[in-house]
């Protein structure tokens, strides 16, 4: 890449995070774009080259988030408006009504997506045909969510032809193998197709520039947004199912039927891709929640831990390996990971070490530890009653965690010790994102084969 065209390249980066603060409109963007040209031409011509004019010209304005405060200090009625008037906001922050039109599109067919099987005979309601629906949930709405990136990144043939491909492997394995409902890798494999389909979606997110690893922090990001505003919608949903049932049965009609089989699956499909266009069209706004959510749950967790460990220290209590308490393991050390991942996709990797360093890596430790007590507890369970898929699944996803967290808490030890830079902690944890889809695959596909489907 030539010069010229390195310096316009990193221009456009520089105006794609300003661009993303809600306090700071288009033409507040150009101002700011055009002094900053101003500044790097006087050092081009000073005698430094394009790439050293452009990172002195930048500090020497100052970082964006300083801009952002100050902008918003200067027009806090503009911003007010934002917030209460989304409807206002520019073609940058909510992508236009195209953009909103193509989403109700995509929502829509999503939710019509789980009605067509009751065209051919699987009904929601039924409870046989519940494993049907609960192996195909994912497939009735990621793909959907795929497609909305495919037409907002403008991604290539070669990339919509391996989103195609994976979503049409996943839907021959799950349906075309033998799986006994209720069986033990039947469970397993409706937990983690959604993971390895994620990761899918994280593809499409990133377009060609998966292998890059600020584009999968980008999607860390966009995940734990994602979450937040899905469970938004949730809370949103279930006054609104209240409120449905509360004025029919008002006039004695029993509205739980409708609600059951339309309104509640409907809303579950559609509510994803609405989330997915509000994480992409208000990211300013949820990006000053989620930090905030984490600095709250962070303290809490590791001190929900740490008392764990010292009542097993107390009392000489053993962990229950039964099959709802691994899970239960598994899904609380899911939630300490996913704090750390999303703590650390908020925070300014430029910044030194602070009180809330120390509390992640409280978190970590006492995790690891937990961890480490599991999995001894699941080794002893196999050497006294053989393996089983459920065990063999515990084990690997417990050694998987305990790699990531266990090389986390020494990074996090050396950046506290000022040995190494943040920027190295957030790399290790973009770098292992494929080893949890590739276990997550191999959940799905090798298990059910090995455990011959029970």
């Amino acid at each position: 890449m030539e010069k010229g065209q390195r310096l316009e390249t990193r221009l456009d980066e520089w105006r794609s995070s300003l661009q993303r603060h809600s306090a700071i409109e288009t033409a507040d963007v150009e101002e700011l774009e055009d002094h900053l040209r101003n500044q790097i031409d006087i050092l081009v011509k000073a005698g430094l080259d394009d790439d050293e004019a452009f990172f002195v010209a930048v500090k020497r304005m100052g970082d964006i988030d300083s801009i952002s405060r100050e902008f918003a200090l200067e027009y806090t009625e503009r911003l007010w408006k934002q917030f209460v008037s989304p409807a206002q906001d520019n073609d940058i922050q909510w992508g236009g009504h195209h953009e909103a039109r193509v989403v109700i599109v995509l929502a829509i067919l999503a939710a019509i997506s789980i009605k067509i099987p009751e065209v051919f005979g699987k009904h929601l309601a039924d409870e046989g045909d519940m494993f049907f629906y609960a192996r195909n949930f994912s497939l009735f709405v990621l793909p959907f969510l795929s497609a909305y990136f495919v037409w907002k990144r403008s991604l290539s043939t070669k990339a919509i032809s391996v989103l195609f491909i994976s979503f049409s492997l996943a839907a021959l394995i799950v349906n075309l193998m033998p799986f006994k409902p209720g069986g033990s890798t039947a469970n397993l494999m409706v937990i983690h197709l959604p993971i390895a389909l994620w990761c899918v979606v994280g593809f499409s997110y990133a377009g060609q520039g998966w292998q890059n690893h600020d584009q999968r922090m980008n999607f860390i990001r966009f995940s734990g947004e994602w979450f937040i505003y899905y469970c938004l919608i949730a809370l949103g949903g279930a006054v609104l199912i209240a409120c449905i049932l509360f004025t029919f049965g008002a006039i004695e009609l029993d509205a739980e039927q409708i609600v059951g089989s339309w309104v509640l699956p409907s809303g579950i499909m559609g509510a994803v891709l609405v989330s997915a266009w509000l994480v992409e069209a208000k990211q300013s706004i949820i990006e000053n929640m989620a930090p905030v959510l984490t600095k709250i749950f962070t303290p809490l967790f590791a001190l929900l831990l740490l008392s764990f460990l010292a009542t097993m220290l107390l009392t000489q209590s053993g962990i229950n390996v039964e099959r709802e308490v691994l899970i239960g393991f598994d899904l609380l050390l899911v939630i300490v990971l996913g704090l750390l991942l999303y703590s650390i996709s908020a925070r300014d990797s430029k910044a030194p070490p602070d009180l809330f360093d120390i509390l992640q890596l409280l978190l970590v430790v006492s995790a690891l530890l937990v961890d480490i007590i599991a999995l001894l507890a699941i080794l002893q369970r196999i050497s006294e009653f053989g393996f089983s898929p459920n065990k063999v699944a515990a084990l690997g996803l417990n050694m998987i965690l305990i790699v990531n967290l266990g090389w986390s808490a020494v990074l996090l030890v050396r950046f506290l010790m000022g040995r190494l830079q943040f920027m190295h902690l957030a790399k290790w944890q973009t770098v292992y994102i494929p080893v949890y889809a590739g276990w997550a695959v191999i959940v799905t596909v090798i298990f059910p084969m090995i455990f011959n489907y029970r």
